[in-house]
């Protein structure tokens, strides 16, 4: 791979999947199944993992839009048609689909890639999920016995 463009498009999936297995020191399916049992104890991984799948998933898709476009092709005469036309282009944005979800997996890999380490990072960091609820979720405990009391508005008069 280089900087902006993947060398052999072919492994783009193998390659990222390596270097994410050697920096959490473990294959994928030990990597997922410790994010799922664990999502918020490392976001990174988490972050990884979800991208991870997004880029298999683009993969698959890439290579039905290939297949099907190869297919189209050996059945064409000299020119091609619209339809086979259109799964050219299918092809086209299955490819850049694939090549983006790629570039961000990369930078999650890189601790010194840009915008990690500024005032921008520092923000987005603060805005990471929360370990739990920042309000209470159920309602309070009250005793046996006790009268529920209904509100309107925000004067807090009793409901008729």
């Amino acid at each position: 791979m280089s900087d902006g463009i993947f060398d052999d498009a072919e492994d783009v999936v193998g390659v990222l999947t390596e270097r994410i297995e050697a920096r959490f020191g473990m294959d994928m399916d030990q990597l997922k199944a410790a994010v799922t049992a664990a999502p918020l104890a490392n976001p990174d991984a988490t972050d990884v993992v979800k991208w991870h799948g997004l880029l298999v998933e683009a993969q698959s898709v890439l290579d039905h839009a290939e297949d099907d476009l190869l297919a189209a092709l050996e059945t064409q005469p000299s020119e091609v048609d619209d339809p086979t036309m259109g799964l050219a282009h299918r092809v086209n944005a299955a490819v850049t689909a694939r090549d983006g979800r790629a570039l961000v997996v990369r930078w999650l890999l890189d601790p010194d890639a840009p915008g990690k380490k500024d005032l921008a990072a520092e923000r987005l960091a603060r805005l990471r999920p929360r370990t739990g609820p920042a309000v209470q979720t159920s309602a309070p405990h009250r005793p046996a016995g006790t009268p529920v009391t209904a509100t309107a508005g925000r004067a807090g008069r009793a409901v008729r």
